[in-house]
């Protein structure tokens, strides 16, 4: 059996698809799997901030066209880039395992942790989610907008003169880049995007057979937490315009969902949490977004 994968073709993207189909060929060594590359729009435009070239979607449409066309089987994805739906006639398989949900700081020599910043101090994000939750930390931050991979933002702190940058843990981690972590963040300083650091398997919906070989990665805390902090992407309608974070602990059968919502200019940044049971994460994160967005529309007056 043949099975062609797509992906983008950025190092970590690779990373990750190699990464799934290296845990597929250990159950199933008897099925071949190739690897194709597609640029997105997200990959071409790199001298814009996501929120000026468009909204969710910009790293999976031409994916998803060339799975609909039948040109591949499956497309892995970074699951916090994709949209809250998905074309008709394609669906999501169950969730491999999260890495690590959390963002990290990466600092420039002779600095360990943001609160030995400078007055001041540059740091650099092309996340409006990132950047004002660390303007809550630090109002007095200086804030820089970057974009590219992994290595080349990280290369920025020199290019730019930049004091550091903020990256999600699960790519480091997956590029192997451990040792450059300066500090972690708390969920509670720096709340995730939703579903940051799972990836996302996407087939046509009537695969049935490669949807069955895919699921045997599946993790059933991982779907959970999926499932309710997609659910509250998909109440506020989520975009990359406006600031939105959400995680989703899991204690046993007990949930504890935290979403943050704000505006544009981030002059309202709302957070909240609410508790649920995991038997219904996606109705909890319904829930907690439209908690979320009646205190907004108070704000808003």
């Amino acid at each position: 059996m043949n099975i062609k994968v797509g992906t983008r073709g950025s190092k970590l993207a690779l990373i990750q698809t190699y990464w799934i189909i290296d845990n597929l060929n250990e159950k199933y060594p008897e099925v071949n799997f190739e690897v194709k590359e597609i640029k997105t729009t997200g990959d071409r435009i790199q001298h814009l901030s996501l929120d000026k070239i468009g909204d969710k979607g910009l790293f999976v449409k031409e994916i998803e066209q060339q799975l609909l066309d039948g040109e591949i089987d499956i497309a892995v994805h970074s699951m916090k880039d994709m949209p809250s739906s998905l074309p008709e006639g394609l669906k999501f398989t169950r969730t491999p395992k999260r890495e690590d949900p959390r963002d990290v700081l990466i600092l420039k020599e002779g600095f360990k942790s943001l609160d030995e910043l400078p007055i001041g101090a540059k740091i650099g994000t092309g996340s409006k989610r990132r950047k004002y939750q660390l303007l809550n930390e630090r109002p007095d931050l200086e804030i820089v907008s970057v974009r590219g991979n992994i290595e080349t933002r990280i290369k920025k702190i020199e290019s730019e003169n930049l004091h550091g940058v903020v990256l999600a843990a699960a790519g480091i981690i997956r590029a192997g880049l451990d040792d450059v972590i300066s500090e972690f963040f708390s969920i509670d300083t720096m709340v995730p995007a939703p579903a940051q650091g799972a990836l996302a398997i996407e087939i046509r919906d009537n695969d049935s057979e490669i949807e069955e070989i895919l699921n045997t990665l599946s993790d059933d805390v991982t779907d959970i937490q999926i499932s309710a902090e997609r659910g509250f992407l998909d109440g506020v309608n989520g975009s990359c315009h406006i600031p939105i974070g959400a995680f989703c602990e899991v204690e046993g059968s007990k949930l504890k969902l935290t979403g943050i919502y704000g505006d544009e200019e981030g002059q309202c940044l709302i957070k909240h949490s609410m508790t649920g049971v995991s038997s219904s994460p996606r109705e909890l994160g319904l829930n907690l977004a439209k908690k979320v967005l009646e205190e907004y529309k108070k704000y808003e007056g």
